[in-house]
């Protein structure tokens, strides 16, 4: 199974930590940001190891969870969608100071064991050397080497792990360690050390360039000193969650199991760059070097940062690969992308309200940041936060990098570009939940109506059109519908006329749409429309990809890792390196995932893009792994090669309807057709001039394809427009009608026709969110801004 852990960090008796560190606060603060399983962290003191023992059992091996009395309570607090079985390991992390070689060391090093009399042996041992009671973080004069053969005379399986081990003054590798090697500080006992610690100024390829580090699994944790700061860095595992399957997974340097990092952008960490505090000096490594090291304020000598150490060290040049490369992503915390994009404290009530909203509607913070469609973040009333976390995964942000103790700061928007984008998103915001579809507006300004809102539909109601296609008595339907005409609408009110006059069972209505969102809406529409929650479990409503997955399983197919995008491409790195070939695995990765939505397979793509594709796949087996887009794929290849199979899918789903259709490609129309059968059941609504995922291999040529294969299929139109003015339906309907290979649809406007569109001709895109807000500043002469712009805002969404 795959799971994330971040297992060092500290309780409330460590110095300079939150007093909200408690075990139920970090069960709660695992569950809210995503992590499986958590360290407890310093077990060494005493009161907090008798709190440990008292609210913690026995989980999987050498994992514990805290007992229901306090668990309990903690869940029922939880948004519904964060609430998961949190797992503790007993963690601790040891400050040795001591004096080795003539010179004086400070090694912090992380110690895990897999229970309590382990622990409670250590701490007999530890306590008889120093005071365990003075810090939740002891502070030891014991030589790390020492340090270590305690530990493995305690449990011979203990997890002993050098921490952030370029951190200037407390780490193994750091400026002021006085050690070049791990060799120096451990000795004869290395060996037994094979996992460690990157801290959060460096980052994987950083620690990449020192080749000694090749034999090391390089993990990532947040060191957290409050249970909001947990999940800042973490690392991600598939394999059996339990200490030994932990353990295991990173002495054997498996990248089939111990999967990668997440990492805060090591610029943001508090020792990156050179630097003195206190003189304000904040020097990349060539500036310190042309100093002599020496602040041009103070005379003292500047803290060398991680980034410079790392140069000092280095046997290879940036870029350089080690022998195991893993996947990592650089994520900011959620709370600091949505401050940037309001303008405020990640820690003010305003972001905090908004960060919770977002958990409840999409789960852990770490699903959002890596998982949830920035599309469908924006969908959710919070467009700016969408881009954030657009701009995070690109790495389109910029640091002012941590030096001498002080965090970096990342800046994801400046305040300019906070307010252009402001004014854009109140412009171009969806309408909310209520609005049918999704709206697509002209590039240029115009001018707008401001004093009229649309007619609507009434709940209850249907236009004759859309009543035709909902009550139609056999298919294929194919819907052609047009902006604003109420798709969604006739798709759900289809569903419910099938179960409550036509009588069909809902466990035989499959219906597929593209994101989870809309996969959600349909089914809220429908919790709305069917007169019972029995039956609104029973249908199989979700994305394509969701639907395929469950599919597999419900058939048998072999259980295989889905991987994500950064999961895939180092997969595929490794593959090429392997293969000798010298693509870019983007690049490839790219070219692959389209060869997948054209249901090609690597045999059927010439040149080196091909051989890529064959090694690729073939390593993916090897790991018993599929990629995003093999889900499709998967699902075609064993319909089309088990004949039962898909007679016992045909049986059981007699009615396949699917939303959005001009946004399919070839894979997802292979599965449509082989699902329908003879097509009776089938309903296919969508509008070939809303094409969106043409990036993604999505061609609305399929619309036509369906009717050609289908010449029995009855067409439907929905060409009246609920949303716009006639003036923007009509110009719209002026521009669209050049479309090459387009369905026609006549468009009819219900509203009264407004001003005169003006086109404005700027150089790009903000430029563009310039031009718009100018031109409503024109219009609206500075009266009452706020309210204008809320009235322009709510006209703007209700164009196309």
């Amino acid at each position: 199974m795959r799971f994330v852990i971040d297992v060092h960090l500290h309780s409330r008796y460590a110095r300079a930590t939150s007093r909200d560190l408690n075990p139920e606060n970090l069960h709660k603060w695992s569950a809210l940001k995503g992590i499986d399983v958590v360290g407890t962290g310093d077990f060494t003191h005493p009161e907090w190891f008798a709190e440990l023992q008292e609210k913690l059992e026995p989980a999987e091996e050498g994992l514990f969870q805290l007992k229901s009395q306090w668990r309990d309570p903690v869940d029922v607090a939880l948004p519904e969608r964060c609430r998961a079985a949190v797992r503790f390991m007993l963690s601790v992390e040891i400050s040795s100071i001591y004096k080795k070689n003539g010179r004086t060391r400070k090694i912090h090093n992380i110690v895990l064991l897999p229970g309590f009399a382990e622990v409670a042996e250590l701490n007999r041992r530890l306590g008889a050397i120093g005071n365990l009671k003075a810090d939740g973080r002891p502070i030891l004069g014991l030589d790390s080497r020492d340090l270590l053969e305690i530990c493995l005379e305690v449990n011979e399986d203990v997890l002993f792990i050098p921490a952030h081990i370029w951190t200037p003054h407390f780490s193994v590798l750091g400026a002021s360690s006085g050690f070049d090697s791990l060799e120096e500080c451990y000795e004869d006992l290395l060996p037994h050390i094979f996992a460690v610690e990157t801290g959060l100024s460096s980052d994987p390829p950083m620690n990449w360039r020192l080749s000694a580090l090749d034999r090391y699994s390089i993990v990532s944790n947040s060191d957290a000193h409050s249970p909001q700061k947990l999940a800042r860095e973490a690392t991600c595992f598939d394999t059996e969650r339990s200490y030994p399957a932990i353990y295991a997974a990173l002495k054997d340097r498996d990248p089939q199991r111990f999967t990668g990092t997440l990492e805060f952008y090591p610029n943001e960490g508090k020792y990156h760059y050179d630097g003195h505090r206190k003189c304000g000096i904040r020097w990349k490594p060539q500036q310190t070097l042309n100093a002599d090291g020496i602040c041009p304020k103070c005379g003292r000598k500047l803290t060398v940062g991680v980034l410079h150490r790392a140069e000092l060290l280095a046997d290879r040049p940036e870029g350089a690969d080690p022998q195991i490369k893993r996947a990592f992503e650089y994520l900011i915390p959620l709370a600091e992308i949505i401050g940037a994009s309001i303008g405020v404290g990640p820690k003010s009530k305003k972001v905090q309200g908004i960060y919770h909203q977002l958990l409840e509607e999409f789960g852990p913070e770490l699903h959002i940041l890596r998982r949830v469609d920035a599309e469908e973040i924006a969908r959710s009333g919070e467009p700016l936060v969408a881009e954030g976390v657009r701009r995070m995964r690109r790495g389109a942000v910029e640091i002012l990098s941590g030096f001498d103790g002080e965090f970096g700061t990342i800046r994801v928007f400046s305040d300019e570009e906070r307010e252009q984008l402001k004014g854009q998103t109140l412009l171009f915001e969806l309408p909310t939940a209520a609005a049918p579809e999704d709206a697509l507006f002209p590039a240029a300004a115009m001018e707008f109506e401001i004093e009229e809102t649309a007619p609507t539909v009434a709940a209850d109601d249907l236009d004759e059109p859309q009543r035709r296609a909902v009550e139609a008595a056999v298919g294929p339907c194919v819907v052609v519908a047009g902006p604003g005409s109420g798709k969604t609408r006739t798709l759900t009110r289809r569903i419910a006329h099938l179960i409550e006059v036509r009588n069909v069972e809902a466990a035989q209505i499959m219906a597929v749409t593209f994101t989870n969102r809309a996969a959600a809406e349909m089914r809220q529409r429908l919790g709305q429309l069917l007169p019972s929650a029995a039956e609104l479990d029973a249908l199989t409503v979700g994305t394509f990809h969701r639907v395929a997955l469950n599919l597999l399983r419900d058939c048998g197919a072999a259980e295989k890792t889905v991987l994500d995008q950064v999961e895939a491409r180092g997969v595929l790195e490794s593959a090429l390196e392997d293969a000798g070939l010298s693509l870019r695995s983007g690049a490839a990765l790219s070219a692959i995932s389209l060869a997948k939505a054209a249901a090609q397979r690597p045999e059927e793509i010439e040149g080196e893009v091909g051989e890529a594709y064959g090694v690729y796949q073939r390593q993916l087996a090897a790991f018993k792994a599929r990629d995003y887009d093999d889900i499709l794929l998967d699902l075609l290849e064993l319909l089309e090669n088990d004949a039962p199979a898909l007679a016992r899918l045909r049986a059981r789903f007699t009615h396949v309807l699917v939303d959005e259709f001009q946004d399919v490609n070839a894979v997802q129309y292979k599965l449509v057709k082989m699902l329908a059968g003879a097509g009776e059941g089938l309903f296919a609504i969508g509008d070939a001039d809303q094409a969106i995922y043409s990036f993604r291999g999505a061609e609305p040529r399929y619309f036509a394809r369906l009717l050609e294969d289908f010449p029995q299929a009855q067409r439907f139109h929905l060409g009246t427009n609920y949303r716009s003015s006639a003036t923007i339906v009509e110009a719209a309907a002026e521009v669209i009608q050049c479309n090459s290979g387009r369905l026609p649809l006549p468009m009819r406007p219900v509203q009264k026709a407004g001003p005169k569109i003006r086109l404005l001709s700027v150089p790009g895109e903000t430029a563009e969110g310039i031009a718009v807000v100018r031109e409503i500043s024109r219009q609206v002469g500075g009266a009452d801004m706020v309210q204008a712009d809320q009235q322009v805002a709510s006209s703007a969404a209700r164009s196309f």
